[in-house]
C-alpha cells in the first residue's frame, strides 16, 4: 500500500511516499521500520501507542488504534500535528 511520509520523517525514507505492507497499522509500522530503521520509534512510543503529535489517516479517515485493519489498496497518511503558542 502507499504511505505518505511527512517531511519531518523523510530523513529516513528520502521519499515523500513509499510502499509498505501489513494487515494492521502495527504490522505496517513494523514493515516500515524494517525498510527504514528508526522510523517506527518516531511514530509509536515504548507503550506501543501512537505518539501524541502523530495523526494517521487511512483513506482519509483518522485512526488512533494500531490494531486497525488494513487492505493492500489502502492509502495511509502519516501526519505530524502542529502545535504552538
Amino acid at each position: 500500500m502507499k504511505v505518505l511520509i511527512p517531511s519531518a520523517l523523510r530523513s529516513y525514507t528520502r521519499e515523500p511516499q513509499v510502499e509498505a505492507v501489513g494487515g494492521t497499522l502495527d504490522a505496517l509500522f513494523a514493515d516500515l521500520d524494517h525498510r527504514y530503521p528508526g522510523l517506527r520509534f518516531r511514530v509509536v512510543d515504548e507503550q506501543n501507542m501512537l505518539r501524541p503529535n502523530m495523526r494517521i489517516f487511512v483513506n482519509g479517515l483518522g485512526v488512533r488504534e494500531l490494531t486497525h485493519a488494513l487492505k493492500p489498496d489502502d492509502f495511509v497518511a502519516i501526519v505530524l500535528a502542529l502545535s504552538g503558542g
